[in-house]
């Protein structure tokens, strides 16, 4: 068997997130079946580097899989691609030794979160941006951002329903980058809990508008309780952008 990491992108938009339900069309579901079909009926698993949410969008989500085809390498994007429907798209794929595990191998992430924040709407973005109609103060959002760099138990900053015991993270970058009425903030970090991004999204844009001052942010991380931090940004924002290995 040769396992094979690939660099996929997909439109969350038609998902119910990235992982096989028992409803619901999701992002695994549609890559197994492809395999499936390349194999001739022979089921073929695929790891993921992570989660994402229905919705969520992804430029460099990364997977690995086993199979006994040693098709030539550049042949395989095509071989894939013709399989798979059209939201879904193999970037890149290369074959890696039998220790590379899409998801264990991980040293860090970086998510995107767009922003639309002209004042009327548009409907060419609503599946690719949160729309965002108010003035912004980006200087207030860059200094509460600082405050989350570094290492810290970000339970206030993930949903309820997240499972895993140990909350700490470490964050290493966040950025701003401004393009007319687009705000795109930028993510680098280890990892990222359930709806994490998302949390401190909404948090940090209601520092922008007014409603909380930056200063209020050490204090939410201190009591690591969701229900201190703002609102969960919609996750069609939300982009996982690119996943880094050694």
């Amino acid at each position: 068997m040769l396992r094979y990491k690939c660099t996929i992108a997909y439109d969350g938009s038609g998902f119910s997130g990235y992982q096989i339900q028992p409803k619901g069309r999701t992002v695994q579901g549609e890559l197994e079946a492809a395999l499936k079909r390349i194999h001739k009926d022979e089921d073929i698993h695929v790891t993921g580097s992570g989660r994402t949410d229905a919705g969520v969008h992804a430029v460099g989500q990364v997977i690995h899989f086993d199979s006994p085809y040693n098709i030539p390498i550049d042949r395989w994007p095509i071989v894939l691609n013709s399989a798979l429907p059209d939201d879904i798209s193999v970037q890149h794929i290369e074959e890696v030794t039998s220790d590379f595990h899409a998801r264990y191998s991980v040293i860090q992430k970086e998510y995107r979160y767009k922003v639309y924040t002209g004042k009327i709407r548009d409907p060419f973005s609503r599946n690719y941006a949160y729309h965002f109609p108010y003035e912004i103060n980006e200087d207030q959002m860059r200094q509460a951002s600082q405050y989350l760099i570094g290492t810290h138990d970000f339970t206030s900053f993930c949903s309820a329903k997240t499972e895993v015991i140990d909350r700490v993270r470490t964050i290493n970058e966040i950025s701003f980058i401004r393009s007319n009425h687009e705000l795109e903030v930028r993510f680098i970090g280890n990892g990222f809990l359930y709806n994490m991004v998302r949390i401190l999204m909404g948090t940090l844009l209601e520092v922008g508008i007014g409603k909380r001052n930056p200063e209020e942010v050490p204090i939410i991380l201190e009591k690591k309780n969701r229900v201190n931090a703002g609102k969960t940004a919609p996750s069609q924002g939300l982009y996982l952008w690119k996943v880094y290995y050694e």
